[in-house]
């Protein structure tokens, strides 16, 4: 014969205590709400329903931290990507011939101009 099967908060309690935090969370701890005569079902620990709601706010805040690290994460990586965007090249243009600087540009101006008002040879 078996032993009788303890309470929920008894059974969470226990499972907290062993570190398997994985079963308690399977079993129901963060639905844990304290009720009437929790702290009487397990002999030896009249703070059951205080352990569980630690148990409950460090893995709440836990869980807080990884979120606010998977978005500091996201967005790092987003600005990293921005900032190499902007350092990076431009594209290539189709290559252009340099336009002439103005001062070049008017000497081949009257040279063009001198050899079009000259009779040919």
């Amino acid at each position: 014969m078996s032993p009788a099967p303890l309470p929920l908060p008894a059974r969470l309690l226990r499972l907290v205590l062993d570190d398997d935090l994985d079963a308690a969370l399977a079993a129901g701890l963060m639905d844990y709400v304290p009720a009437d005569g929790d702290d009487a079902q397990l002999p030896g620990y009249p703070d059951l329903p205080a352990r569980l709601l630690h148990a409950q706010q460090q893995l709440q805040r836990a869980w807080d931290a990884r979120d606010r690290y998977r978005q500091r994460s996201q967005r790092l990586a987003r600005r990293a990507a921005e900032r190499d965007a902007r350092r990076a090249p431009p594209a290539p243009t189709p290559t252009v011939k340099p336009a002439l600087p103005p001062a070049a540009a008017a000497i081949l101006a009257r040279a063009k101009a001198k050899a079009a008002g000259k009779p040919p040879a």
